[in-house]
């Protein structure tokens, strides 16, 4: 695992409340809506990548789904999101690791990642993300991305990111997986400023 960016992430973590990153949101609105479109059943995997201190896994245990996976490279944000469900923790497979080097043996329906992709800059860490979606989405699942767009921030935490057009992401993605549906959606942060996001819909 890569420790500075690791050690970046705990320190975030560990010294900013919830509502004191940008990617802050009190409802996971477009993500939820996007979940709901796919009518997934109740036991059908499903995992948020970089979950961070997200609310979409309450949500979800809220609605039935039984078969829920946190990814976050930060072990604190893990902590915080434990703290946060409660008894409803046990409802969760908590995983705490660099998504890069994530191997599971579930096969995931649902791959859901909102503001995690787009933090990888370099073509091998891509190429790299790509192989480990791949080898954890099952045949028919599904993969949710939400990326800044070509309009949207160039840094993020002190990091630099990638941005992406529906065009540009599909290129990527589109020798495993079939867009189904793309559109741009804007953002309010917790600071009153707006971050232009791209979220796209795959198939694999």
């Amino acid at each position: 695992m890569n420790n500075d960016l690791k050690n970046h992430w705990e320190n975030i973590y560990s010294n900013k409340d919830e509502n004191e990153v940008s990617w802050f949101q009190t409802v996971p609105k477009t993500s939820h809506q996007l979940i709901k479109k796919l009518n997934l059943e109740s036991n059908d995997n499903i995992i948020d990548i970089g979950s961070g201190r997200s609310r979409i896994l309450k949500i979800l245990i809220d609605e039935g789904f039984n078969n829920l996976s946190y990814l976050d490279i930060s072990k604190e944000a893990c902590k915080k999101s434990k703290i946060a469900l409660g008894d409803d923790k046990s409802k969760v497979n908590w995983n705490v690791e660099n998504v890069l080097n994530f191997k599971s043996k579930i096969k995931y329906n649902l791959w859901h990642d909102r503001a995690v992709f787009h933090f990888f800059t370099d073509k091998k860490d891509i190429e790299k993300y790509k192989e480990v979606a791949i080898k954890n989405i099952s045949d028919g699942g599904y993969l949710v991305l939400g990326t800044f767009s070509i309009n949207g921030p160039k840094k993020c935490s002190g990091l630099d990111v990638s941005q992406y057009s529906e065009q540009s992401l599909n290129e990527i993605f589109k020798s495993d997986f079939n867009l189904l549906e793309s559109f741009y959606i804007d953002h309010q942060t917790p600071f009153d400023t707006t971050q232009n996001f791209l979220f796209c819909i795959f198939k694999k």
